[in-house]
């Protein structure tokens, strides 16, 4: 049985990392400061093959992390303050949780001795180039204080790497999506905004003219991104786009959602936000030769699948494990 430690683990994505975990009988960790994440996206955990611990602390304690990190294989680094518009809004809240952070945590890694550290970036860093798809190799160019904090978190890992023997292994997701994303925030991601206002017979927020496309990424991919990541010899101090490699319009998004709930949906468009990109599309050829990636859920099924939690488990209010 390995030993692993999810930062963020009680939120979206990182819940969904501990579960695939817990399901192949390893023993996860989790921290969590519950700011954004929720004990709901951990229930039923207990009752997986593997052992799950939940500590509640924050990546920005040097105590908090330092427990945390004692003992472990590796860490699945998915603890952040999300959003490009909320970075506009409070740049140093931002800075201090995904920048401070993060090193925080790679500092503690190097006293315990972690071998590697998977780290979630973002699709972001590459800001409002044109070229299409992204490629790793492309100049990072952040246009949001979000994507700024994200970029730095790429270079410590790196620089971990070289000189401490911490493997960082960066992941720069593209729009992921998927069961337990939370529609609670108004920084929010679009998905889970857009299933939640079509469940309450309410209009989609569009921004713009709603034709901005993204490369949607439903969450099984990441995950599955992630535990390859992971163990994968050739990923030391190395960047990969986590992706599908196809690209949907924000109106595609809208359709589904109406087609996945069997409901008319109404659209109200809106200035576009500061900060938001216009496109996005992977590359993900280094991801499939490095890690052996290959998207598993394509955006048709995921949206399916997505609309299907969503009316399972309307009214709730909560967001109960799979």
């Amino acid at each position: 049985m390995l030993s692993y430690l999810v930062t963020g683990g009680a939120g979206f994505i990182g819940s969904h990392i501990a579960e695939a975990l817990l399901r192949e009988g390893n023993s996860v960790r989790v921290l969590d400061d519950l700011s954004t994440g929720s004990r709901d996206n951990l229930a039923g955990f207990d009752r997986l093959p593997g052992r799950v611990e939940f500590l509640e602390g924050d990546i920005r304690v040097p105590g908090d992390v330092q427990r945390a990190v004692a003992g472990v294989d590796g860490v699945f680094h998915e603890a952040a303050l999300r959003s490009v518009p909320r970075s506009v809004d409070d740049p140093l809240s931002s800075n201090d949780v995904n920048v401070t952070g993060t090193l925080q945590l790679l500092i503690a890694c190097r006293d315990a001795k972690v071998r590697r550290v998977v780290y979630a970036s973002s699709s972001s860093v590459y800001g409002d180039d044109p070229t299409l798809p992204k490629v790793e190799v492309l100049r990072p160019s952040p246009i949001s204080p979000y994507a700024a904090t994200k970029l730095m978190g790429e270079y410590y890992c790196q620089i971990y790497t070289r000189l401490y023997g911490v493997e960082g292994v960066s992941l720069r997701y593209f729009n992921v999506f998927g069961p337990r994303q939370s529609p609670e925030s108004k920084y929010a991601a679009v998905v889970p905004l857009f299933m939640a206002a079509a469940m309450r017979d309410e209009p989609l927020e569009i921004h713009g003219d709603g034709l901005q496309s993204r490369d949607f990424t439903y969450i099984d991919n990441v995950v599955a991104a992630n535990l390859l990541a992971m163990r994968s010899p050739k990923a030391a101090g190395k960047v990969y786009n986590v992706a599908c490699g196809a690209r949907y319009s924000v109106l595609d998004v809208a359709t589904a959602i109406g087609k996945g709930l069997r409901r008319d949906v109404r659209l109200d468009h809106q200035p576009a936000r500061a900060g938001d990109v216009r496109d996005t599309l992977a590359d993900i050829s280094q991801a499939r030769a490095d890690l052996g990636y290959e998207p598993r859920v394509a955006f048709e099924d995921g949206m399916r699948r997505t609309c299907e939690y969503f009316a399972a488990h309307a009214g709730g209010g909560k967001r109960p494990a799979r």
